[in-house]
């Protein structure tokens, strides 16, 4: 008896080795195309949510690449563009983040300095499930 606990033990863990990159995926994933300008929110590896965003206008850049939030932010305001509001702000990359913004009929096209722009109510629900969830089972991909 003691043979086949081990073996299934030890098939257990081979198995958790050689398990493809992902297999411990977040419980949400904000993925956001620069082309399509839209964000899709995945939780718990199913499609929920398709937004429209603004990424970075001409002459600024939005980061490419893959992220976990490194801080939140409820009532932010910027310190680097005159205290602009950046209220439900989702901190994954230094000074870039998701979060609402006002202009709501620029989304689905680019208009921000590099951060990528929520309507209001879609960047309070994906702030809202980040703190029920955690930042450590977000992340945050950006591609072109």
């Amino acid at each position: 008896m003691k043979f086949l606990q081990r073996a299934a033990l030890a098939a257990a863990m081979l198995c958790a080795a050689v398990a493809p990159k992902g297999a411990e995926a977040e419980a949400i994933v904000a993925r956001v195309s620069v082309e399509t300008q839209t964000m899709h929110v995945y939780l718990d590896g199913q499609l929920r949510y398709e937004w429209p965003v603004s990424t970075a206008r001409a002459g600024k850049y939005t980061p490419r690449g893959e992220w976990q939030p490194q801080w939140l932010s409820r009532w932010h305001r910027s310190s680097l563009y005159n205290n602009a509001p950046m209220y439900f702000a989702i901190f994954y990359d230094g000074d870039y983040a998701i979060h609402a913004t006002d202009a709501v009929s620029r989304l689905g096209r680019p208009a921000s300095a590099g951060c990528v722009r929520l309507h209001e109510d879609n960047a309070a629900l994906l702030f809202a499930m980040v703190q029920e969830q955690g930042m450590e089972n977000m992340r945050v991909v950006v591609v072109d």
